[in-house]
């Protein structure tokens, strides 16, 4: 529930709703995401944007760590936790965390569950919860996206690696299966951008 109203939070919403008084999503892709409120508004406010997205992200992934690190239930309460099950317990409620952020960054029950595509803050996961992971999501994004020119292209790399990148390093299918489901959500709000990719149109 706390990652979920985190992600909640969306800056480029926020920002041009309450500031600028026009909402980013009445512009452009209709997204309410960075990509979309840099290209329609651009200037300072954009940096704005860039933090809230990140802030979240890491703010929920921070608790989750926290609670995870004590949080044993095959043990009993008064036995002492073995460091090997509390470091696998912080890494699987740091995805569970993701995921809901994730889930309140896309789809914010108070703005008509109408919010971004998750990219900064999927990738400011990926930093927050391994490094391995993180360079290959936020290595082949870069790649793809300054030699095409498509922002998009990176993106769906993003998604697509994710989980595969999760069990190259966790090697659990519980944890690639929430690394499957954040990364899936990443491509599944491309899909407009993929079809378009396909078509020559993007």
């Amino acid at each position: 529930v706390i990652a979920y109203f985190c992600g909640c939070f969306n800056g480029a919403v926020i920002i041009s709703k309450y500031i600028l008084r026009d909402d980013v999503r009445r512009h452009g892709s209709g997204n309410a995401g960075l990509t979309n409120f840099y290209r329609t508004f651009g200037g300072p406010l954009t940096f704005v944007v860039i933090l809230c997205d990140v802030l979240k992200a890491v703010i929920a992934v921070l608790i989750a760590a926290h609670i995870g690190g004590g949080f044993d239930p095959r043990m009993m309460p008064d036995m002492p936790l073995s460091t090997e099950m509390t470091v696998y317990y912080v890494v699987l409620f740091k995805y569970w965390a993701a995921l809901f952020c994730l889930l309140g960054h896309m789809f914010p029950c108070m703005f008509h569950f109408k919010g971004g595509k998750g990219i900064l803050s999927g990738g400011t996961i990926a930093i927050m919860i391994d490094w391995r992971i993180a360079l290959v999501v936020w290595g082949g994004f870069l790649i793809l996206a300054i030699l095409t020119r498509y922002v998009s292209l990176g993106s769906v790399w993003a998604g697509a690696s994710f989980p595969v990148a999760t069990w190259f390093v966790y090697q659990d299918w519980i944890i690639t299966l929430l690394g499957l489901l954040l990364g899936g959500l990443v491509v599944y709000m491309h899909r407009g951008n993929i079809h378009r990719l396909l078509t020559g149109t993007e």
